[in-house]
């Protein structure tokens, strides 16, 4: 009997919904936040869960064990290095969902599925705008000439293609001998 024995089956056969799961697994360390259905993030949260407990032991035997789940060096590396230390101090809930509403194909409950400290990308400096108080009269004549060579040329005839002149050959009717 089946007692007690609930999972999220994602309506797919075992291999197909573990490919899934790690999958989804693998994107939200990559990306930080995915957007997802409700049942895929429901799925797919014990995985992650487990995998960011394990990147804060950061033993050997940890990252074996990552990497069963990961199958990817760079990534169970990026993980032991960037995830792990910024969850140290946290005893669980790493993760979070979202709701976005309903998809409109199939009325599918669509969340965003995201980790709770998620890292800034840096952002680059603004250019320093060019101070040009004592000569504006340059910068215009600069705008029109540029405006004036983005404009395609009026008035003449596009170039030949490649088989334009043999088309005219074969139009002509020849005389017989």
């Amino acid at each position: 009997m089946r007692h007690k024995k609930a999972r999220l089956q994602l309506n797919r056969f075992t291999s197909w919904r573990k490919s899934t799961i790690i999958s989804l697994t693998k994107n939200l360390l990559i990306q930080q936040s995915i957007k997802t259905t409700l049942h895929r993030a429901k799925a797919a949260k014990p995985f992650i869960e487990k995998l960011i407990s394990l990147t804060k032991k950061n033993s050997l035997v940890a990252k074996r064990e990552a990497f069963k789940i990961l199958g990817d060096h760079k990534l169970v590396s990026f993980a032991f290095s960037e995830i792990g230390p910024r969850f140290a101090k946290i005893q669980g809930g790493y993760t979070r969902i979202i709701n976005l509403g309903n998809r409109r194909g199939d009325d599918a409950r669509m969340v965003i599925f995201e980790l709770t400290q998620i890292k800034e990308k840096e952002t680059t400096k603004p250019k320093k705008e060019i101070k040009s108080e004592a000569r504006p009269e340059e910068h215009k004549e600069i705008e029109t000439a540029a405006a004036v060579k983005e404009r395609p040329p009026v008035g003449k005839k596009p170039a030949k293609k490649f088989l334009g002149g043999l088309r005219g050959i074969f139009k002509k009717e020849r005389d017989s001998l």
